[in-house]
């Protein structure tokens, strides 16, 4: 009975959205370090760690007040129940009750409730026993005021904040790889300071002079000599003491510049993870941005004009010399390979990314990473560049929302406007940011004069506006020369003058800013007053 009943609120469990909700919200909070809310509770608990302290330290000198043990209390009441949360979210042991049963039916045998608590209690235990847990507990301790002894444990209330610095526990992470290492030196060191406690407490404890009384006095000496501090409290006296004295400030110098080296390359080792943890750090404060995967001759350029607007964003590149580039102009940079799921992941592809630039000079590239960005985020904006003319379909094909052919386009705006210098000027201006040209597109939406016109009744030339093409979706328009696919649409280049206007045709001017927004008034008010008059 007991059996089915464990098992069926388990499946409960499984299907509750209400639990699902719970834990993923608590996970979010003590674990997930993309969640704003866990940043937020971190600065909480170092708020209320530093506290507890502060007045843990002042009972020392002062009797003990109310309010004090009140905090105390409310201090051991949060500790316990972060405990607890952290000890929940870490596995889910109605999952694991779950896949012995499912496993059992399978297989057609008994099922095994001691066999599955087992696992889910073993699981829960690779968590107690997790250092930052068992720091967690001890910092619990002195929170007992009524066993002053226990205030000992106040030392694992500091080592707590290891816990919500991610500085930290990053510097942990970096001791944790040189382990073998320091292993190794902690063990030379240790059977050095024994051979110098035994041999000093021989030779200086039948002196009547001496202070070395016992072995622990020796171990003091020997730890502080190692050392190199010298407090000069104890001193030997006999000259079998002196020479280990000798031999032991010679063999701290060597074990001081061991120690130091493991450190020094470990932190070198560890320094692009710690640029990189810069960089996500800043990116939490943007709300929107942009991705950039390759900082080329094209992501140079795009970077300029973006950091120009005062737009967001982040430079993926997996060269060094790019990446140096644009840490030179001051950009936030990650130097990996952008078609990585990870990579994108941290760069915040799902989490405040409005845009992918798939811009490297590999169309092979490209596509891996307009695929990985439209598999992580089905509704982020991805723009590609193809290189090739052959792998646009592919990029569309990958996810791609748009595809730009720089080589192409340099190449038809030099054959179309050879014979029209003056509009080729007005491009290259627009370009280079040398002219008060702008590009702008005006919609032929529904009621306007423009349906049904052909473009030499326009009279774009006559305000001083010159078109650069159509964009158009309308089949009607194929027959027309000159045209470049641009997804379901088509970009109609420099369009003959019989060429005629249809509805939700989009058309691209050049011109002055003020000349535009003139003419796009007069469509307006032709629109409003047919309305009228209809």
């Amino acid at each position: 009975m007991l059996r089915k009943f464990i098992v069926y609120g388990a499946y409960h469990l499984k299907s509750s959205e209400r639990y699902k909700r719970t834990k993923v919200f608590f996970y979010n909070l003590l674990e997930n370090q993309g969640s704003r809310a866990k940043s937020y509770f971190d600065v909480m608990m170092i708020g209320l760690i530093v506290l507890s302290i502060f007045f843990l330290l002042y009972d020392v000198e002062h009797e003990a007040s109310p309010m004090g043990g009140y905090f105390e209390q409310a201090i051991l009441v949060i500790f316990a129940c972060e405990y607890l949360l952290r000890l929940w979210v870490y596995s889910d042991s109605h999952l694991i009750i779950l896949e012995e049963h499912e496993k059992a039916q399978y297989l057609n045998i008994r099922f095994s409730m001691y066999r599955a608590l087992k696992k889910a209690i073993a699981r829960k235990l690779e968590y107690i026993l997790s250092p930052f847990a068992v720091i967690d507990l001890l910092a619990i301790l002195p929170s007992y005021r009524p066993l002053r002894i226990l205030r000992v444990f106040l030392v694992f209330r500091l080592f707590k904040l290891f816990r919500y610095s991610n500085s930290a526990k990053l510097f942990s992470d970096i001791l944790a790889t040189k382990r073998y290492e320091l292993l190794t030196l902690m063990v030379f060191t240790g059977f050095l300071i024994f051979i110098a406690t035994v041999s000093v407490y021989v030779f200086e404890h039948p002196e009547p002079d001496s202070k070395i009384k016992t072995l622990f006095d020796a171990m003091y000496w020997a730890i502080v000599t190692l050392a190199t501090v010298g407090y000069g409290d104890i001193i030997p006296h006999t000259i079998g003491g002196r020479l280990v004295a000798i031999i032991l400030i010679l063999t701290s110098l060597g074990i001081l510049s061991f120690f130091t080296s493991i450190l020094i390359a470990a932190f070198n080792e560890k320094m692009p993870l710690l640029r990189e943890n810069r960089t996500y750090a800043e990116l939490e404060r943007y709300q929107e941005f942009i991705i950039i995967c390759g900082y080329g001759r094209v992501g140079h350029e795009i970077a300029r004009q973006l950091s120009q607007d005062g737009q967001k964003f982040i430079i993926i590149d997996r060269k060094e010399h790019n990446i140096n580039l644009a840490k030179q102009q001051g950009y936030l940079t990650i130097h990996n390979d952008a078609s990585r799921n990870d990579v994108l992941l941290s760069a915040g592809i799902c989490r405040g990314a409005s845009t992918v630039l798939c811009i490297t000079g590999d169309d092979v590239t490209n596509v891996y990473v307009t695929l990985t960005s439209r598999h992580l985020n089905k509704n982020i904006r991805v723009i590609s560049r193809a290189n090739l003319h052959e792998n646009i379909n592919k990029l569309y094909q990958a996810g791609a929302d748009h595809v730009i052919r720089p080589f192409e386009i340099a190449g038809m705006l030099a054959a179309e406007f050879l014979g029209q210098p003056v509009a080729f000027e007005a491009i290259s201006g627009i370009l280079h940011n040398q002219t008060e040209i702008v590009m702008e597109t005006i919609l032929v939406s529904e009621g306007s004069w423009l349906i049904d016109q052909p473009l030499s009744r326009v009279e774009l030339t006559g305000q001083k506006l010159t078109l650069l093409g159509v964009i158009s979706a309308n089949p009607i328009h194929f027959k027309h020369k000159n045209k470049y696919q641009v997804k379901q649409q088509h970009f109609y280049f420099n369009p003959e003058a019989k060429f005629i206007l249809r509805q939700d045709d989009i058309l691209v001017i050049l011109g002055r800013k003020f000349g535009i927004d003139h003419f796009r008034d007069q469509i307006e008010r032709h629109r409003l007053l047919t309305g009228r008059q209809a």
